[in-house]
């Protein structure tokens, strides 16, 4: 099943996608919750799969506003040199223990909106990344159990203000400008991808394939990184973790490659789709 978050007419909403159309979830708003969040909070996501919902209003895919999968999560936690192409490329060894830092909310952009390369930076590149949606409240979980506390995945691209990211030892300002991070277009439930670890990813710009790897390459499988995480946090329904990027960025590039205005990009993973975002510059 995908879910997602979507605007239509001014209006804020999530729904299920059915072909080109989604389903509306407006009418059970009440039962379910008033976010997708929310739903995930209800414990209802599972019901939802087998329940008739046939009456429920229906609009073209065409016709809404992607938004943020989870537009406002509590916590949105980034794992860094996580892919070992990704180590090779960087010249770094590898970590001992998951290198964790942090979005805000207001730093994601969804499908197809554009994702802004800020004023004061030209150094603007694209990260591919799966995306973990945790579905359940959860403190100390272990490996084994992880991904029974998970909803589904989703597409991310982590872009990265790179001088600004470089400027200190903490990642978090080069992180955290302003819809620089892509990330839908949906949420594809479990049931759908029973083994994350063997995706495909691949990130495009321009249509050239810039990156490309399995998820199979991670260093920290997506289990090790919910019972790390759950071990120094509670986790939330609605809370992400974005698992890290493979080889391939612009920065270690010669010459680097940066995104800039009028470029597309694009990170596909397979079982999941395509997030695609026009990139656009910051307006004074």
């Amino acid at each position: 099943m995908k879910l997602l978050s979507f605007r239509h007419q001014g209006r804020e909403f999530y729904g299920i996608v059915d072909g080109d159309k989604v389903v509306d979830l407006a009418p059970l708003a009440a039962e379910l919750g008033a976010d997708l969040r929310g739903l995930l909070a209800s414990g209802k996501l599972a019901g939802l799969k087998g329940r008739d919902l046939s009456a429920l209003p229906r609009l073209a895919l065409a016709d809404i506003e992607f938004l943020p999968v989870i537009p406002n999560p509590e916590k949105i936690f980034c794992v860094g040199i996580n892919y070992l192409s990704h180590v090779l490329e960087t010249g770094n060894t590898v970590p001992k223990f998951p290198m964790i830092f942090t979005r805000f909310a207001d730093s994601q952009a969804g499908h197809l909106q554009p994702m802004i390369r800020p004023l004061v930076s030209e150094m603007f590149d694209f990260e591919g990344e799966l995306a973990v949606i945790i579905g359940k409240s959860s403190r100390h979980i272990k490996a084994a159990d992880a991904l029974a506390h998970v909803a589904g995945y989703s597409c991310y691209n982590d872009g990265s203000v790179r001088d600004w990211q470089r400027r200190t030892s903490q990642f978090i300002p080069g992180k955290n400008f302003p819809f620089t991070g892509g990330f839908g277009p949906w949420l594809v439930t479990t049931d759908d991808i029973p083994d994350p670890s063997k995706l495909k990813l691949q990130t495009r710009l321009n249509g050239q394939v810039v990156q490309d790897a399995s998820t199979d390459d991670l260093i920290f499988p997506i289990a090790t990184l919910v019972e790390y995480c759950s071990d120094f946090t509670n986790l939330y329904p609605g809370d992400v973790i974005i698992t890290g990027t493979t080889g391939g960025v612009g920065w270690a590039r010669t010459p680097p490659l940066w995104m800039k205005h009028g470029d597309t990009v694009e990170v596909e993973i397979s079982g999941i789709g395509v997030l695609r975002n026009p990139v656009a510059d910051e307006k004074a």
